[in-house]
């Protein structure tokens, strides 16, 4: 499934998470992975916010994992909060934020793509 910038992926099987975890990784650009369920409220609340944040940063690979639809992956990441946001970098997990903590998931993208050289000196 081939996505268009500014958009949140959803992920509705297992083929197509790893085929973005791939995408992501060649990509050498941030991922966001936002481990939701369709029942839970705060879940919810955040999708508009993230939603927004994709389509102002197309720099960023923003993916949503239903973890009832997808128990293996969910449980693969050990994920045991809704919503839970998992950063990815070339494949490596770089931050978490559990919750719907707009203030921090701004603050940990923001710090994941900040050039090289601002984070060096930082």
């Amino acid at each position: 499934m081939a996505a268009e910038d500014g958009q949140v992926i959803g992920c509705h099987t297992v083929e197509a998470w790893d085929e973005q975890l791939q995408r992501g990784n060649e990509s050498k650009k941030l991922v966001v992975i936002d481990f939701a369920a369709s029942w839970c409220g705060p879940c919810r609340v955040i999708a508009p916010f993230l939603a927004e944040l994709a389509r102002k940063l197309p720099d960023v690979i923003f993916l949503k994992v239903d973890v009832d639809e997808l128990k293996t992956v969910a449980q693969d990441w050990a994920v045991e909060a809704m919503p839970t946001f998992m950063f990815l970098k070339e494949g490596k997990i770089v931050d978490k934020v559990v919750g719907a903590r707009k203030d921090e998931l701004q603050q940990a993208i923001a710090k994941h793509t900040a050039p090289a050289a601002a984070t060096a000196s930082a």
